[in-house]
């Protein structure tokens, strides 16, 4: 018998949405942006590539000096208060491991990112959840939290709300702790914690450039704390945990703050016309800060739509979480497939 770890022998692995291999899908499942980078972004990587991609053969720069120092001056902090990352999951698993031993608390919200219980459970920490109140804030939260670490995702996934800079600051003060604002989807949002980094020295906030940057394919992230939280960090971190086109890309795509912005307010036209639309049926739909919305059918019934629309070759996300399984999260595609999406719903009823 293999000499497994226990809790990793009785640990269940994080599955992620479904990737169909066939064409003629319409994916709402994964919450990837539906266009593509900045063109930058390619320019930068067949640049990297060229003179037959004699580059390739030298390690990449271990340091990320480049994308940190754009990312800085992006975000008006030293460059030492930030850190590149093989996408945010390398940021939220060596926070966990740098501030949470074996037996030690972890927290965050449920219903929110559930790969924070995998890598607490691989690190060997205590795992500890907080539901949510009817209005959206952390139900019987203690006046001062004294974990180890507490992953707050603000937009919300899977719902879509987002938690307002006042509220996570008193949270940051109850936590004796680090608070950790995952801000995947921020800005696809009205605000960002970033500047409560400065203020507070226990929150760090992590971002992807999955998303609002349409770069899932590269694995790309980043996080902002104060500087004894990246040294940290850069401790355990894999040496060159970032190739060579990763870093070349994160520079191009940060540099475009223009396409970002251009490339997030399509996202978000369509999401406020998709949610609105989805309305006049009867839906009910959670106002959403992110690139997707959390819908809830008439009958609450989300495993009867999803595979309804499953049959029609549109994927969407369905959790059968108590907590979820009366809607769906639908991620925001493209103009024409939201409205062929929509066509779909409303001949499902």
């Amino acid at each position: 018998m293999l000499p497994l770890r226990k809790n990793i022998a009785e640990m269940a692995g994080y599955v992620p949405g479904f990737q169909p291999q066939e064409e003629g899908w319409i994916k709402l499942n994964t919450n990837e942006n539906p266009y593509p980078p900045s063109p930058m972004v390619a320019e930068a990587i067949v640049a990297e590539m060229g003179n037959g991609g004699e580059n390739l053969r030298k390690y990449p720069d271990a340091g990320s000096k480049e994308a940190r120092q754009i990312a800085a001056e992006l975000y008006r902090v030293d460059p030492e208060w930030v850190i590149m990352a093989n996408g945010s999951d390398e940021l939220l698993n060596n926070l966990i491991r740098a501030f949470a031993g074996e037996g030690e608390e972890v927290a965050y919200i449920h219903p929110s990112y559930s790969y924070y219980a995998t890598l607490a459970e691989i690190q060997g920490a205590r795992i500890r959840t907080f539901g949510l109140t009817e209005d959206f804030k952390i139900a019987d939260f203690p006046e001062r939290y004294e974990g180890k670490l507490f992953f707050l995702t603000s937009p919300n996934a899977p719902l879509g709300f987002v938690f307002d800079n006042s509220y996570i600051e008193k949270l940051a003060q109850r936590c004796s702790g680090i608070l950790v604002v995952d801000e995947a989807y921020a800005d696809f949002a009205d605000d960002s914690a970033m500047r409560l980094v400065q203020k507070y020295e226990n929150v760090v906030v992590t971002r992807t450039f999955s998303k609002s940057y349409s770069l899932a394919g590269m694995r790309l992230g980043l996080a902002i704390a104060r500087p004894e939280v990246i040294q940290a960090l850069d401790k355990i971190r894999d040496h060159y945990h970032l190739d060579r086109l990763a870093l070349v890309a994160a520079s191009a795509a940060l540099k475009d703050q223009e396409y970002l912005r251009l490339n997030v307010g399509r996202v978000r036209n369509v999401r406020d016309c998709f949610s609105n639309d989805l309305r006049t049926f009867g839906y009910q739909v959670i106002p959403s800060h992110a690139n997707y919305v959390f819908a809830v059918p008439t009958d609450r019934d989300g495993k009867r739509v999803y595979e309804a629309l499953f049959k029609r070759k549109i994927l969407v996300r369905y959790f059968s979480d108590p907590l979820l399984q009366h809607g769906l999260r639908i991620s925001i595609g493209t103009r024409e497939e939201m409205q062929k999406t929509l066509a779909a719903l409303r001949e499902i009823g």
